[in-house]
C-alpha cells in the first residue's frame, strides 16, 4: 500500500478563467489550462511524455486525448483520456503517477476543460440533467441530477435531524473563501438567509445549495520526486491515494446517507499513513451542500450526524479547525463539469506551497483531496503533502 507514497511531486498548476467565457472553445480552454501549467512547472512542452485528458460535453473528441497532443504538438508515449464523472481528476493523478512508477514516462501533463455555461444550449443542459438515471428504473419517472441528489438531502435529514440551515452553511462557507479568491465566478457575499430564499430546484435544495454552471479548465504537472528540484517551486508531494465504487445508478446504492468514500479515504490513509486528524485542510466535493456533510463523516472528520453542526459553528472556515474548499468549491468558484475538481487539485497546491494569498490556511502541510463522480458513485480520495 505504501510503494509510491512520497514518490511523486506535482511540480506545476494553471488556472484559466472561470464562468462565461463565450470566446473561448473547450479546447482552446484545455490548451491555456496546459501552457500555464507547464510555465509554472518552468519548462516547456517538449519536456512532457504523458498527457491524460477528459473529454469535453460541450466539444467532444473522439480521441481527446490524442486531440490534445495533435494541438500541442506533442508526442507522447502515455496519452489518454480517462471519464469517472467528477471524481475523474483525482482518479487520472493516482493513475498517472502508477504510470510515472511503471516507466511508461517521466513528466504527465493532466489538464482538463469545458464549457458547460456558454457551449451547451437549454436543450442540450437538460437532455445531459436527464439522461444520467437508469433507463429502466429512473429516467421513466422524470427526475434530473438535482432531483437525485434531493433525495439523498432528505434521507441524511430524516436520519440525523439535519437542518435546511445546517445546509446552507456549507454555501455560505464556500462564499467566504471565494470572495478572497480573485478568480472566482461567484464573489459577493452570502448568508443562511439567502441560500433559503433562493428559488427551489428540487426539494429540499435550493437554487444556492446548487454548485454552479461554468466555462474554464486547469492543469498539472505531475513527475517523479527526484526530478522535482529541477523546477522552480516547493513540490507537493502525492502522499496517498485510494477509490471506492459502490454502484452507478442511485436506485441500486445501498444506502442513502452513507458512500464509498469511506473505503476511499480509509485506502488513502492507509498509503499515507496518516488520519484525519492530520490534515490540515480539505477539498471536498461539494456538487450539492448535503454531499459535503456525508463526505465529512465518511472521511472521519465528523460522527455520524455530526457534519450539519460542524460546519455551522464554522470549523471549515479558514481560521477554523477544518478549513474547507478554501477556493470556494464547486458552489463558488467555478464547475465546469467533470474538469471541477482540477481547481481544488491547484488550490491544493498553491496553499501547500504557501501561495494562496488572502486566503492561506496558516502552516498548511498535508491536505486531503476527494471526489465522487455520477450520483455518489464512484469516489477518489488523494493526500498530498508539502515537499521540502
Amino acid at each position: 500500500m505504501d510503494s509510491i507514497r512520497g514518490r511523486m511531486a506535482i511540480v506545476g498548476v494553471g488556472d484559466t478563467e472561470v464562468g462565461k467565457i463565450p470566446h473561448r472553445s473547450p479546447t482552446g480552454l484545455c490548451i491555456d489550462a496546459a501552457m500555464r501549467a507547464l510555465a509554472d512547472a518552468g519548462i516547456g512542452k517538449d519536456a512532457v511524455d504523458g498527457l491524460v485528458t477528459c473529454n469535453s460535453m460541450a466539444e467532444p473528441h473522439m480521441y481527446h486525448a490524442q486531440a490534445m497532443a495533435e494541438y500541442l504538438g506533442i508526442s507522447p508515449s502515455y496519452c489518454v483520456s480517462a471519464g469517472a464523472g467528477g471524481s475523474t481528476t483525482f482518479t487520472v493523478l493516482y493513475q498517472a503517477a502508477l504510470a510515472i512508477d511503471a516507466g511508461l514516462c517521466d513528466t504527465v501533463l493532466i489538464a482538463m476543460a469545458d464549457s458547460l455555461r456558454t457551449g451547451l444550449s437549454r436543450e442540450q443542459a437538460m437532455v445531459m440533467q436527464s439522461s444520467s438515471g437508469h433507463p429502466q428504473f429512473e429516467t421513466p419517472y422524470g427526475a434530473t441530477v438535482p432531483g437525485y441528489y434531493a433525495l439523498i438531502a432528505r434521507a441524511y435529514m430524516h436520519r440525523y435531524g439535519a437542518t435546511l440551515e445546517h445546509l446552507a452553511a456549507v454555501a455560505v462557507t464556500a462564499r467566504e473563501h471565494a470572495v478572497l479568491h480573485p478568480g472566482a465566478q461567484m464573489r459577493a457575499p452570502l448568508t443562511v438567509e439567502d441560500v433559503m430564499a433562493s428559488r427551489p430546484i428540487a426539494d429540499p435544495l435550493r437554487l444556492l445549495d446548487c454548485s454552479l454552471v461554468s466555462d474554464g479548465g486547469a492543469a498539472v504537472v505531475l513527475t517523479a520526486a527526484d526530478r522535482a528540484a529541477d523546477h522552480p517551486h516547493v513540490p507537493v508531494h502525492l502522499l496517498g491515494a485510494g477509490e471506492g465504487h459502490g454502484h452507478e445508478h442511485i436506485s441500486q446504492a445501498r444506502d442513502l446517507t452513507t458512500s464509498f468514500a469511506r473505503h476511499a479515504g480509509e485506502r488513502a490513509y492507509a498509503m499515507a499513513g496518516l488520519g484525519p486528524s492530520d490534515m490540515d485542510f480539505v477539498e471536498l466535493y461539494d456538487c450539492f451542500t448535503p454531499v459535503v456533510l456525508i463526505e465529512l463523516e465518511d472521511l472521519g472528520f465528523c460522527g455520524p450526524g455530526e457534519a450539519g453542526p460542524f460546519v455551522a459553528e464554522g470549523n471549515t472556515r479558514i481560521g477554523g479547525a477544518l478549513p474547507m474548499n478554501t477556493h470556494g468549491g464547486l458552489l463558488s468558484h467555478s464547475h465546469p463539469g467533470n474538469p471541477g475538481s482540477m481547481f481544488a487539485l491547484t488550490e491544493s497546491v498553491r496553499q501547500l506551497r504557501g501561495d494562496a494569498g488572502e486566503r492561506q490556511v496558516q502552516g498548511a502541510e498535508v491536505a486531503l483531496l476527494h471526489a465522487q463522480g455520477g450520483i455518489m458513485s464512484s469516489h477518489c480520495t488523494v493526500i498530498l503533502g508539502r515537499g521540502s
